[in-house]
Parts: C-alpha cells; structure tokens; sequence
C-alpha cells in the first residue's frame, strides 16, 4: 500500500515549477493536493486570484503525478487542518517559501512528518514562480525589512532623541503576506501610482512622492516614511530622524560585497498575521533612555553592516529589538517568544519586521537554517 503524501498551497496561475513539486511529492507515494480557497488567498495577499479555485481544481486533477486535489476547507496560514486531520499522511511537503513553525507543530501533534523540498527546475526548465510570472506583466514593486531603529520615524519617539532608521529594499521573490510587516499597506498605496513598477527616477524622489501621496492632508494616523523608503531606496539605506516625520539625511552602502555579506546571514520565517484588533499604543513606555537604547543600537547595526562584522551585527540586531519591545510592548507576546526560542540556538540574533505582533521573524546567523527564507537584496539602478 503506497504512502500517501499531502501538499498545500495556492498554486495560482500553474506553471512548471508547480508541476515539478508536484512530480517530486508523488516519488515518496500517493499525492493528495489541497489548495487555497479565492477567499482564503484574497485574505493572505490582500489580491483576488488570478485563476478562480474551480479553474484550479481542474487543471491540477489532470496532471498525472496527482492522486485526488481538493479545496481547504478552513482559512488562514493552516487552512487545510481538518483535511489534514482527515487524511492522516504519512508525509506532508513544503517548499522552503511554504515551512512555517505552526505547520511543523501540527504536524507533530498527529505525527505527521513534514518534509522541506527546494525549488529545483525540473528537465532542465528556468525556474518559475506564481510571483515571478506576476510581476513580469504585472506588478513588481519591491517590498521592505526594517533592520533596525524602527518607530524613530515618528515624531513621537523621535522628540526625546534623534536617531537613524535603517532600511532593506527587497526584490520580490515571493509574495509576503499581509498585515506580516513588509509594508504591504504602503506598497498597496504605491500600487495606485505606480500599478506595475518604480519609474526610472531618483529613488529619494519617489519615496517622498509616495510618502506624500499615503499621508494625505488630514490623516489621523501617519504611516513612517521608513516604509515609502524602504520600497523606493535600493540597497542597504538609514535615514535621519528629529522630531519630523521626514528625516534630515540619509546614507546608503550599495558595496556588492555588503549587500552579499547580508543576503547570506539574514533569513525570514513565517509566523502569521498580526491581529486586526491589536493596537501597539494601548501600553507604551517611550522615554528619553528607551529611545537613546533604540539610537545606539542603530548605529552599532550600520558600522558593522559596513565592516561585516557579523558578532557585532547581530549584537546591535538584537539590541535595537530588545529597545523596540521595551517601548511597545504589544510588540510580543508569549506565543511569539515560543517561536523565537525554537531558533535560539541557531541564530545569533533575532527581531520581528514591523510592528510586530506576528507577521515574520528576521533571523541573523552564521550558515543558512533550514526551512528559512532566503532574501534577495535590490540592487541600484543607474540612471
């Protein structure tokens, strides 16, 4: 009796690298296939889908390595629990983009073994990726990491000490989900302007624009503009703040070997979206010490960025959160600091991006941890 292996995901808009994963789950048995529902994905990546669940059941049915396909009944990152339940695998595949610690978790409680496949072109085909094939013809707007000094962007914090607030222009290799603290909210906004791509222009020019454009005269709440930078600044970038929204200067380092250097010891993994309902402002301790903890560290983060000096990166690293927490507590909570202990003895340091409260977990380590996901730096256009 074959075993029977599962795999989930969204598997929007086919293609051969779907095909191959496909092909490479089947070789360990039986392939059963749950896919996202429309409303499922729409929810996850704040976007309808390309091809409807129904176009999807039906072209997945017919490819031959595929034993039953069906649609997951639940909703969410582990929108396929009961079919999981259900079926009871002997094995359940993921590609690296689709581990997270919650699957793993599941998967131990019913004994299930979670096996992480790489993405490997078969029969000597380019890689394909849904996200790939989307931003080609559709939209390819970078995303952002915050490494560190997050929140001096806003006058409120920034009034008891001036401070620096450094950025990562990611390319997008995937796509992060919403409400995860990649700037999705300002990387919607940016859509509006700019539906495909950046224009050909200076960088710090658009940030503004579309800083300006997001925070409309008479905005309540103002977005950091670290976000607008972060999206519209390639390489590695911090920016200056003193009780202004917008900051004074800015510094970049655009070194091949730096942004390398960092492409290989920073790694995400997936948590889970923060909470509609969670208000990081409820319980706040922004004083003159916690915002000067939250300055230092981010100059101890940017001179060892340019040396590469990983020990003290990942000491400023974990400094600048440690200082973030103490102001916003709401930042974490114990199911978050559950998570962070499974890579303690991995990695030499740790934060969450954005506001916290889920979303993904940045880690800084010495060799590449299995089951993380990678991240490819943007590189600077010259005009």
């Amino acid at each position: 009796m074959n075993k029977k292996i599962f795999v989930s995901g969204c598997f929007d808009m086919l293609h051969s690298g779907h095909v191959a994963f496909f092909k490479e789950a089947a070789s360990y048995g039986d392939l059963y296939v749950g896919i996202g529902s429309d409303a499922t994905i729409e929810k996850l990546k704040g976007r309808k889908t390309i091809t409807s669940e129904q176009e999807r059941l039906y072209m997945i049915d017919s490819i031959k390595y595929v034993k039953e396909v069906f649609v997951n009944s639940g909703s969410g990152i582990l929108d396929f629990k009961d079919e999981l339940e259900k079926l009871n695998p002997d094995l359940f595949v993921v590609n690296e983009d689709g581990f997270s610690s919650m699957k793993e978790e599941f998967c131990n409680s019913l004994g299930i073994e979670l096996k992480i496949l790489r993405r490997v072109p078969d029969a000597d085909l380019p890689p394909r990726s849904t996200t790939a094939i989307r931003t080609s013809g559709n939209c390819s707007l970078p995303y952002r990491i915050d490494l560190a000094g997050t929140w001096i962007d806003q006058p409120y914090v920034s009034k008891y000490h001036p401070g620096w607030a450094i950025t990562l222009s990611l390319e997008p290799i995937i796509e992060y989900n919403e409400r995860c603290g990649m700037s999705t909210s300002t990387r919607n906004a940016a859509k509006k302007i700019w539906p495909h791509y950046l224009p050909f222009d200076k960088p710090e020019k658009l940030a503004e624009i579309l800083f300006k454009f997001e925070n409309t005269p008479g905005s309540t709440l103002i977005s950091g503009a670290q976000d607008a930078i972060g999206i519209c600044m390639p390489g590695v970038v911090r920016h200056h703040y003193h009780n202004e929204y917008w900051p004074t200067k800015f510094e970049s380092i655009h070194s091949e070997s730096t942004l390398s250097w960092l492409e290989e010891h920073l790694c995400m993994v997936l948590l889970w979206p923060r909470e509609q309902e969670l208000d990081l402002l409820t319980e706040t301790y922004i004083n003159e010490d916690n915002v000067k903890s939250l300055s230092y560290s981010a100059d101890k983060v940017w001179e060892a960025i340019k040396s590469e000096d990983l020990e003290r990166f990942a000491e400023g690293f974990l400094e600048s959160f440690s200082a973030q927490t103490k102001m916003f507590p709401a930042m974490i909570n114990p199911k978050i600091n559950a998570e962070i202990a499974k890579y303690k003895d991995k990695a030499l340091a740790w934060k969450l991006a954005g506001a916290g409260g889920g979303g993904y977990l940045i880690l800084v380590s010495e060799q590449p941890i299995e089951g993380t996901m990678r991240i490819n730096i943007r590189r600077k256009e010259v005009l």
